[in-house]
């Protein structure tokens, strides 16, 4: 008899498609059509980093509440690796899931590459496409060294509060409200640095459409964030080690 609770893996990966595919639409694409609209000329009336800084919050909120169940809510290669680091996720799931990430990924990048065309003068490359970079492609001109340090410091941040959120401990219902506001404060931080990813399949699913800078300055943002999931993945469990109320344990045995 099958238990119908147990989602199947092909269930897990389209939950996974579905969530990265919004991150990187919702996300990205704040980005790119809301970030910087001009009206009248002079007067900017799009987001700005705060705006952009909400969606990928908000993407990540909603999605985790809408198929989080059923995949765990991953939507990031490196959620994927420090979780399983952590003993979270099956090693089983690991490949499928983040194959499954960057197409979904990469897909994304691709309608809204198919979108921003449809508008006059519009120039993938010249517009960085909502890609990350160091150097003379960071917002704000950050060095190599600088965007290195902070993709793995927020990362392992974000893992953190992914881990202890959803830690058996936790209060139960909330940690999808945690985990979308800590990205949110992640890109508060991080948009003037690297418009930064913490997230590999998010960097390379607008990188392929940003042109060839781009593509060159992506290996940092999938080393970086997976050395920063794995140090938080690691050292989880040896920080915050489960533990059994004695008390308890004596009062549901008698």
């Amino acid at each position: 008899m099958s238990d119908e609770s147990v989602p199947t893996t092909g269930a897990k990966l389209a939950a996974e498609f579905l969530g990265t595919f919004v991150l990187v639409l919702g996300g990205c694409g704040s980005a790119i059509f809301a970030a910087k609209v001009i009206a009248d000329d002079t007067v900017n009336m799009g987001i700005g980093f705060l705006g952009v800084a909400l969606a990928f919050g908000l993407t990540v909120l909603i999605m985790a509440y809408a198929v989080g169940h059923i995949s765990g809510g991953h939507f990031n290669p490196a959620v994927t690796v420090g979780t399983a680091l952590a003993g979270r996720t099956p090693s089983k799931d690991v490949a499928p899931y983040i194959i499954t990430q960057i197409i979904a990924a990469s897909v994304a990048g691709a309608a809204l590459f198919a979108i921003a065309s449809g508008k006059d003068g519009f120039n993938a490359v010249e517009s960085g496409f909502a890609s990350n970079g160091y150097g003379d492609r960071s917002p704000d001109g950050y060095s190599l060294m600088a965007g290195l340090i902070a993709e793995i410091i927020l990362t392992a941040i974000f893992l953190f509060v992914i881990l202890g959120s959803t830690d058996k401990r936790a209060p139960q219902g909330f940690a999808p409200i945690a985990i979308g506001l800590s990205l949110t404060l992640i890109h508060l931080v991080a948009i003037p640095i690297t418009n930064t990813s913490v997230n590999p399949a998010r960097s390379l699913g607008v990188a392929w459409f940003a042109g060839p800078e781009a593509l060159g300055q992506v290996w940092l943002f999938i080393v970086a964030p997976i050395i920063g999931a794995a140090i938080a993945g690691v050292s989880y469990k040896m920080l915050f080690p489960a533990f059994v109320d004695k008390a308890r344990e004596g009062f549901d045995k008698n």
